[in-house]
């Protein structure tokens, strides 16, 4: 600015100047600066197989691969290799700092299929546990089918440990043969096809920032 190099909407500036990125001309040498990217806020229905992790040491296939959306969009917290269900994905860092925060508690329902069950195990599951030195908060379990060995459960968590529900459950003597994030916070897995994405909507992304 000092040495004249940049201009508003053809006007040389000066310091103290002000102006609107995203109405105003600004340029530097004659070189209009590049527009702002626009947040993006999008979820997918990851598939099994896929890594979340944007690099990976091993070439194994990332779950970014699947949202072709135009710019570099980067996932909100983990979903192991062999889940599935609800990532979300932006490009707003503030959003998922805000996301992965352990204050702004968000709810993550999982549906997980389990081998070894009995009905006493619910109550087991249901309790608050240590894990890698933290204590949990207190799980909601909500058992979909039973049957003598093996059940469909849905298991509300607060925290997103690494491998928080496939570890409560072989806390409470039972293995999980499949796990799929079916909602967090606001947001709704509901028909979308496996390894297909959308883009969330205003009012979802408005509940999501205020939890």
């Amino acid at each position: 600015i000092q040495e004249g190099r940049v201009s508003c909407n053809g006007k040389i500036c000066a310091l103290g100047d002000t102006a609107d990125a995203e109405a105003d001309l600004i340029t530097v040498d004659g070189v209009a600066l590049p527009a702002a990217e626009k947040p993006v806020y999008i979820m997918l229905h990851k598939p099994r197989g896929f890594v979340t992790t944007l690099s990976d040491e091993k070439g194994r296939k990332n779950a970014a691969q699947l949202v072709n959306c135009g710019c570099r969009v980067y996932p909100i917290g983990r979903l192991d290799m062999d889940s599935e269900g609800l990532l979300l994905f932006t490009n707003d860092g503030e959003f998922a700092n805000l996301m992965m925060h352990p204050r702004h508690e968000v709810d993550k329902v999982y549906r997980v299929w389990v081998t070894n069950f009995a009905p006493e195990k619910l109550e087991a599951l249901a309790e608050p546990i240590e894990l890698d030195g933290y204590m949990i908060k207190k799980p909601k379990v909500r058992p979909v089918r039973t049957e003598p060995t093996r059940a469909i459960l849905d298991v509300t968590i607060h925290e997103g440990r690494n491998r928080q529900v496939r570890r409560m459950c072989e806390t409470a003597g039972m293995h999980v043969t499949r796990l799929k994030r079916i909602a967090e916070g606001p947001i709704a897995l509901g028909d979308l096809p496996l390894g297909a994405w959308r883009y969330l909507a205003d009012e979802e992304i408005t509940h999501l920032k205020t939890g």
